[in-house]
């Protein structure tokens, strides 16, 4: 039977910017072997299948593919799902809308904005991160991306490995040219950040590429089939245990503008607002615009 799909771009409000999606609708019938092979034909980082929801309070279940696995949660299809659903639930009628998205680590409340010509979707992550063990040796992850051992870390900033959901190895690096520098050794991937999950780099720095934005950020999972993406928000949300410990923050609401993508000339920009209440990470939301690319019929 012929299944509706639509690609987006996500962490963009223009078309050929941010991370590009892909999510399949009327997803009944199909196992995950049938998602996988259909994640890998899209060969996105993340493809998204829809199901209706175990709850019927909810709007969706939705399945998240990359070309490689089954993730159980991840932020820039969350965020393009949310904005789909609502634009043909509403037949793109501005308004704001609310409903809860359930993925495999749990329900997802998400926050639809509509308004001509643009929309915008905010989810609250599912669960605070979690420390996940050492990193590996900085002379080594340094080398994993091929830049020099004095080039990681700022401030009070070192690597450190967080997760929600999956983890990362969270690495500062001292300067946006180092950034741009950045060149990965796919042979010391595995040594230098396989110790758990997918062993997947998130490498970030202060200095921006956009007055307004926080930090510059760049993510690399080769061992997936992700040798960069342009976005990434399950690593956003896993960020936010990385400032909570390493900044000074005081109790009340934070704002931070992520950016992520320059590089690869896709660029994208995550909202992040995190909760402080007694010096300690209550809370967290992850937002972007989200736009139609394309839309089509899978016949598999």
């Amino acid at each position: 039977m012929p299944r509706r799909f639509y690609t987006l771009d996500v962490f963009a409000d223009r078309a050929l910017a941010g991370n590009p999606l892909a999510v399949v609708l009327d997803s009944e019938g199909l196992d995950a072997t049938a998602m996988q092979q259909i994640a890998r034909e899209f060969n996105l980082s993340e493809t998204v299948f829809v199901l209706p929801p175990d709850d019927g309070r909810h709007r969706a279940r939705i399945r998240i593919f990359t070309p490689g696995l089954e993730m159980p949660f991840a932020g820039h299809p969350t965020v393009g799902t949310a904005v789909l659903l609502a634009l043909l639930d509403h037949d793109r009628k501005p308004g704001d809308y609310l409903f809860g998205l359930e993925e495999q680590i749990g329900i997802v409340p998400c926050a639809v904005s509509l308004k001509d010509g643009s929309a915008y979707a905010r989810f609250d992550i599912p669960a605070l991160p979690t420390e996940r063990g050492a990193p590996a040796a900085t002379n080594l992850i340094a080398e994993a991306l091929g830049l020099g051992e004095h080039q990681i870390g700022f401030e009070n900033h070192h690597p450190t490995v967080f997760g929600t959901g999956f983890p990362y190895t969270f690495v500062p690096v001292r300067s946006l040219e180092a950034m741009g520098h950045i060149r990965i050794n796919t042979s010391l991937w595995t040594e230098a950040f396989g110790q758990e999950g997918l062993g997947a780099a998130y490498a970030y720095t202060r200095q921006t590429a956009q007055a307004g934005s926080s930090f510059h950020a760049r993510m690399f999972s080769p061992g997936d089939g992700i040798p960069e993406d342009p976005a990434t928000g399950s690593a956003v949300a896993g960020l936010t245990g990385v400032i909570a410990r390493f900044d000074d923050l005081a109790d009340g609401t934070r704002h931070f503008r992520i950016e992520q993508g320059f590089e690869m000339g896709r660029p994208s920009l995550i909202d992040l607002t995190m909760t402080i209440k007694g010096t300690r990470q209550a809370g967290a939301s992850i937002g972007g615009a989200a736009v139609i690319v394309s839309e089509g019929s899978l016949h598999v």
